[in-house]
């Protein structure tokens, strides 16, 4: 394979030195019309190609985008393709690494993408995460960060989110409304700020209804389809069962259905079940399972559009917090009592 063309190759053929090329390529005003004309017709003859790594080290960007996210689920894909479309038309090129939920493994996703020369970085923390000096190091080199999903208090960093206590209200209180009394929930991780959020609404719309909440019926548990249905098992198990359970993803409802149909229990009569991320799967199975929604795809489209920004931003975007709102989906797995209005909501 012929070596590609250089820029001393066309100044060595045309003799003239390779400033002059440079320039001339650059369309700059010192070098005459004639000698532009010859080094940019050369150029083309010989499929010149500038050499992108030394331009890019030239301008201090390489227009590439480090993504690292907790896993490639159909969440946090969705997310990654609302990042992708708006880098694209921005002219940016987004690289993911998926950290499965290990906080050494996104250590090591960091350092990799800083050895890939990124711009910055678009991060969405693991579950094992409690330590945060990997990602403050980013910000001591004044490289843009921006913290989508799964924020938290520990980075000062523009950041994207969703409305996780409406969320976690929205589902408790539906289920109230269905005439549910002993509601559970699995909730992910104690250390997870999205877990503490959708448990935190899960409470206040206890408390709005004046039911107590029972410590028993609070597990928390990883985004697992078989932790969940063990917890499940768990909770089916104890001689005042609930008779409904809320769990923050629908990884967790997927296994807490399991585990109902396996003890024979049929929902909505016997026992309510609500999902958090509305998944396609929720409305594949039988019964189809409520869950509440969340604008994926828009929230990773923001979340780009926020990078994009602190990039040509001089100031501190810091405390800029952008929140976007969920939506409960109503299926038969909770529905005891018919709408008046069967519009779908």
């Amino acid at each position: 394979m012929d070596k590609p063309a250089t820029i001393k190759d066309i100044a060595r053929t045309l003799n003239v030195s390779t400033s002059t090329v440079s320039r001339a390529m650059r369309n700059a005003p010192d070098v005459n019309i004639e000698t532009r004309k010859a080094v940019m017709a050369l150029s083309e003859e010989l499929n010149y190609q500038p050499n992108k790594l030394a331009l890019s080290l030239k301008q201090k960007q390489t227009h590439n985008i480090g993504v690292i996210v907790p896993n490639l689920d159909y969440v946090m894909a969705s997310m990654v393709k609302g990042i992708d479309e708006v880098a694209l038309e921005a002219g940016y090129t987004v690289m993911v690494c998926q950290s499965n939920e290990s906080f050494g493994r996104e250590i090591v996703n960091t350092r990799r993408l800083l050895d890939s020369l990124v711009d910055g970085f678009i991060i969405s923390v693991s579950s094992e995460t409690k330590v945060f000096d990997h990602f403050k190091k980013i910000q001591e080199k004044k490289m843009p960060m921006v913290v989508f999903d799964r924020v938290t208090p520990f980075l000062m960093a523009p950041r994207v989110r969703l409305d996780n206590f409406d969320g976690g209200f929205q589902a408790t209180e539906h289920l109230v409304e269905q005439g549910y009394k002993r509601i559970a929930i699995l909730a992910g991780p104690k250390n997870l700020g999205i877990s503490n959020e959708r448990m935190d609404g899960y409470l206040a719309a206890l408390k709005k209804y004046k039911l107590k909440p029972d410590p028993d019926l609070i597990i928390h548990c990883d985004f697992n389809q078989q932790y969940a249905f063990i917890a499940t098992q768990e909770l089916l198990s104890m001689k005042k069962r609930p008779d409904a359970i809320f769990t923050i993803s629908d990884r967790m409802a997927i296994g807490a259905m399991l585990a109902i149909k396996e003890r024979g229990l049929k929902m909505p009569h016997d026992i309510g079940l609500v999902g958090f991320n509305n998944e396609p799967i929720t409305s594949l199975v039988t019964p189809g399972i409520s869950s509440v929604d969340q604008p994926a795809f828009e929230l990773g489209k923001v979340a780009a559009k926020l990078f994009i920004e602190s990039m040509h931003h001089d100031g501190d975007m810091s405390d800029v917090e952008e929140t976007l709102k969920p939506k409960l989906h109503i299926r038969e797995s909770s529905l005891r009592i018919q709408p008046k209005n069967t519009r779908s909501k």
